[in-house]
């Protein structure tokens, strides 16, 4: 069964930084294959996308976090990352790592999902 397990969530002031990271547990094949990406929540919002990293190495960003945010990949330690600088209070939300082995469906309810870390920013 695959497991993602985040980590890296907290409390931080505006302008400061944070590291996410997402292990992935029990996948048969490296993280090599997989498309990956984090996603948010804030109360009351929707899901969104913020950065993703496809197979062939290929990043993708929201216009909110470009600039600030790096999303990266350590295949041999089958291990997501987020790398996030110059936060924002509007930053603060539930991050979940996502995982999809199937080409195009990331983010969806067939990827394997984390079970969420909080990012909470003060200004």
């Amino acid at each position: 069964q695959v497991q993602l397990v985040e980590s890296g969530g907290g409390s931080v002031q505006a302008g400061g930084s944070l590291t996410l990271s997402c292990a992935v547990f029990g996948y048969t094949y490296s993280t090599y294959y997989m498309e990956m990406g984090w996603f948010r929540q804030a109360p009351g919002k929707e899901r969104e996308g913020v950065a993703l990293i496809f197979s062939d190495g290929r990043t993708n960003y929201a216009d909110s976090v470009k600039g600030r945010f790096t999303i990266s990949k350590d295949n041999a330690k089958n291990t997501l990352y987020l790398q996030m600088n110059s936060l924002k209070p509007e930053d603060t939300a539930t991050y979940y790592c996502a995982a999809e082995p199937s080409p195009g469906r990331l983010g969806t309810s067939h990827s394997y999902w984390g079970q969420g870390t909080q990012v909470t920013v003060s200004s």
